[in-house]
């Protein structure tokens, strides 16, 4: 249930057994869910989260729920994992992960696969646009996945892996896998934090790691006395949202070397990277990462990847304006969804994978997210990309974090309004900066049609259980908010707030992450 140790994540295939997962930042009632979903028969348990598991196992034994009625002898079998070096104890039943691998059968035979497309992981996706899913992995996905990425980062032999992206995404974007194939050594955190980070980078002389654009805020706003000196360059592949190119002008001077992947859960992890081309190196800091921005060309083992229009299914002209949806196809991408036949037939068309996101071709062939199709801003006929806008926001040197969604507008059908949480000044307060001063500031850099009508401040912008922006949660708060007209150029435009608008507030309160707990490290991937 926690990082699902190394040992676990490399041998339980073998064993013909399927890899479940489970991000740790569920509720016990959605872990007693997939438990119950996946039908798991051995659930694996890390010390720290026995009291969360216990209370999902009581929700799956149906204590105050029909629904939740399980059968004790489908019960899974209970393994906690203690803490080897300082052992504490903490049991949920009589067994214990070394203690079961002591009493093992040294001379055990592996079993051999028999047919690569037999499943070798179940991961569920996050749900930032609906139920979370159960997407299985085949073994020839995972294999040419793992393949293509220590091929394309050019990881060489002997990594030194630090695990700031969870195992349970996409089993680490594949990287449970492919640093064991390069000999690596693997760097496990619990916590996410910048001294962490810093920590270990210096300590054991780290070569690679994966994370969202969000580590990135923790890594530039550490304190210095969290911070330690980088001596050899870190690759670092990120994913999970369009990392604003101002955000990359800022971390690679502090030693990290970016390289931008694009990928969902159903696709076996990475499906795109930005592959860099030394002719860019003579390109101003600012174009270069405008250019490390975009999402980039298929990895090596994917058969296909395009932009089309899913109404004709006919590819857009690359000229990196005409927005059509990315779709996929190739042996990586998954089997299907878990018990839902529709589910999977309504993800696929003409055999391709449609993505849900929204992007254009340039005419180099590289790929560019726009949006998430449901996020595309339609106002008065022309489309706004929430994306862009929030790239330019970030580039406000006082945001730290920004989403854009629709609004209502009497007149345009939709405008844009904004989210953002603002970086403390040098007195620690937030207060200074006014919604005037954002729509002053996004004049001046961006078309007008583009502008936000309504810049709404919180302390932090509401996250899913996998630190994804909960975009749905903005949206319905937007909802809440009409423009009205107080002049006919329709130039000066006033926000009411409906009844209902504070009850949705309070309800996005109860989904922002409290500050003890630490940001882990997500994507689409």
């Amino acid at each position: 249930m926690f990082q699902l140790c190394m040992r676990c994540t490399l041998q339980f295939p073998w064993q013909g057994a399927v890899l479940n997962a489970i991000n740790t930042r569920l509720d016990a009632k959605t872990i007693a869910t997939i438990l119950r979903h996946s039908e798991a028969k051995v659930f694996f348990v890390d010390y720290q989260f026995v009291p969360l598991a216990r209370e999902a196992l009581r929700l799956l034994m149906g204590d105050h729920s029909q629904e939740c009625v399980y059968s004790e002898s489908s019960c899974p079998l209970v393994i906690v994992i203690d803490d080897i070096d300082s052992p504490t104890g903490v049991r949920l039943g009589e067994l214990e992960y070394e203690q079961l691998v002591h009493n093992g059968n040294p001379n055990y035979v592996p079993e051999d696969i028999q047919d690569e497309w037999d499943p070798i992981a179940l991961n569920y996706t996050s749900g930032t646009t609906s139920e979370p899913k159960g997407v299985v992995y085949s073994h020839r996905g995972a294999y040419l996945s793992s393949l293509s990425l220590i091929l394309g980062w050019e990881m060489g032999s002997e990594p030194v892996y630090l695990w700031s992206l969870p195992m349970f995404h996409c089993n680490g974007w594949t990287f449970t896998w492919g640093t064991a194939a390069r000999g690596g050594t693997n760097v496990c955190l619990r916590n996410t934090t910048a001294y962490d980070m810093y920590r270990n980078i210096y300590l054991h002389k780290v070569t690679h790691m994966c994370c969202a654009p969000i580590v990135f805020n923790i890594l530039l706003e550490a304190k210095s006395h969290e911070r330690r000196q980088i001596t050899s360059p870190v690759q670092v592949l990120t994913g999970g949202a369009p990392p604003p190119a101002s955000l990359l002008e800022k971390i690679e001077p502090l030693g990290f070397h970016v390289t931008h992947a694009y990928g969902l859960t159903e696709a076996t992890g990475p499906a795109l990277v930005c592959e860099w081309q030394a002719e860019w190196n003579q390109l101003p800091k600012g174009d270069q990462a405008k250019l490390k921005a975009r999402q980039g060309i298929s990895i090596l083992t994917l058969a296909d990847v395009d932009v089309k229009d899913l109404k004709t299914m006919t590819s857009v002209p690359r000229d990196g304006k005409t927005m059509g949806e990315i779709v996929l196809r190739g042996s990586s991408i998954m089997k299907g969804y878990l018990k839902d036949p529709n589910a999977t037939s309504k993800a696929f068309k003409n055999g391709w994978f449609a993505t849900g996101d929204v992007g254009v071709i340039h005419p180099d062939g590289y790929l560019e997210i726009k949006d998430r199709s449901k996020d595309v801003i339609i106002s008065g006929g022309e489309n706004i990309s929430s994306v862009e806008l929030e790239s330019v926001l970030y580039r406000h040197s006082r945001i730290l974090e920004a989403a854009v969604v629709a609004m209502p507008h009497p007149v345009w059908g939709e405008s844009p309004c904004a989210f953002v949480a603002l970086k403390k000044n040098a007195n620690g307060k937030t207060d200074d900066l006014k919604e005037a001063d954002i729509i002053a500031y996004c004049r001046k850099n961006l078309s007008r049609f583009m502008v936000p009508k309504k810049v709404e401040f919180l302390p932090e912008l509401p996250k899913t259980a996998t630190g994804k922006i909960q975009k749905f949660q903005l949206r319905t708060l937007a909802q809440t908010f009409e423009v009205s007209e107080t002049s006919s150029e329709h130039q000066n435009l006033r926000i009411k707030k409906t009844r209902h608008s504070d009850q949705v507030n309070a309800e996005i309160t109860r989904y922002v992450a409290q500050p003890h707990e630490h940001v882990l490290a997500v994507s689409r991937l």
